[in-house]
């Protein structure tokens, strides 16, 4: 009942929309759908929550492509309660478990794909969560990553060591964040996995199935943190990667990480608009309205753990005034 009346609030929520309010479209965003709750990734939904969140949507809400939520933003036709699903990064599970769960319930989403890590890569995230997993249990020399000696053992200690070296690695450049990685992976019990992210074919199934494709960057950099050159390699290579996978251009690009001003500038902004995608999104907290950049739509990620609490999260993405998500850079 508690669902059933927040779903409520948040319908009755859409209908003011109409009435002096622009119409707003979320869209949200996952990375992953587990097998089973992992504990060092608590906020990543298993496959039993993620069914909960698509039953909820795909009862209560009008959930459809980018290419239509968008062009129906623009020009006025948006209907109540429409939502966006996207993914980023082009995990293994994505096609696994999610395209099942999206199947079955009759909806669509949008992946947005790191080509560089396809096809048996391992993305930089990952090494750290993994390496970390697989630490042996006692003190870490991390002195060459200037974070003394760790001790590890419990799920919360490796939990805030993760939260730690990920917070650091992901803005080096390439060549450092790499070496860090290599060294990590050295410091585990055993080997990591190399079968974590999808494979070519696997893109190419999902684009069949009438999912969309969208770019992601070659090997997920921080753009800020990279040359102009070398961004605009990484964003252009991505594109026609996907294009060789899937036989169809990718019209939507996704930042990676998606901070605007730490992440990425008005540089990559062009970047992309000249690459020729026709939209672009963030990780700005909101819902997208008429007035939004094109290139800096704002999203929101469902990381609630129980249905009650995710309708909610919707019913605040559509109906607070602040969730319009106009980036500024």
């Amino acid at each position: 009942m508690e669902l059933v009346a927040s779903v409520l609030r948040w319908a009755s929520g859409f209908a003011t929309t109409t009435t002096g309010v622009p119409s707003r479209l979320p869209i949200l965003f996952y990375h992953r759908v587990l097998e089973r709750p992992d504990p060092l990734v608590p906020d990543a939904p298993d496959i039993r929550r993620f069914d909960i969140h698509m039953s909820t949507l795909a009862r209560f809400c009008r959930v459809v492509s980018l290419d239509e939520g968008v062009a129906r933003l623009l020009d006025g036709r948006l209907r109540s309660r429409t939502v966006c699903i996207t993914f980023d990064d082009g995990y293994r599970d994505n096609y696994l478990h999610a395209l099942p769960v999206l199947r079955r319930h009759r909806l669509t989403s949008s992946f947005f794909i790191a080509t560089g890590f396809l096809d048996g890569g391992r993305m930089f995230c990952d090494t750290v969560i993994e390496a970390v997993r697989r630490f042996p249990p006692g003190e870490i020399d991390l002195e060459w990553f200037g974070l003394g000696r760790r001790m590890v053992g419990d799920v919360a200690s490796r939990i805030r060591l993760i939260d730690e070296l990920t917070g650091r690695i992901k803005y080096l450049d390439l060549e450092q964040r790499n070496d860090a990685c290599d060294r990590l992976a050295a410091l585990a019990a055993s080997p990591l996995p190399d079968d974590l992210m999808m494979r070519s074919e696997h893109v190419r199934e999902m684009h069949h199935a009438g999912m969309t494709i969208g770019g992601h960057t070659v090997d997920h950099p921080i753009l800020c943190s990279i040359a102009n050159a070398e961004a605009r390699r990484q964003v252009v290579a991505n594109r026609e990667a996907l294009a060789n996978i899937s036989d169809a251009m990718p019209r939507f690009f996704a930042y990676p990480n998606g901070k605007p001003g730490t992440d990425y500038g008005l540089e990559h902004v062009r970047m992309v608009r000249e690459a020729g995608y026709s939209s672009a999104l963030t990780t700005v907290w909101g819902s997208a309205v008429p007035s939004s950049d094109l290139f800096q739509l704002p999203r929101i990620a469902p990381w609630q753990h129980s249905p009650a609490r995710f309708a909610a999260g919707l019913v605040r993405a559509v109906c607070s005034r602040r969730a319009a998500g106009v980036v500024n850079l």
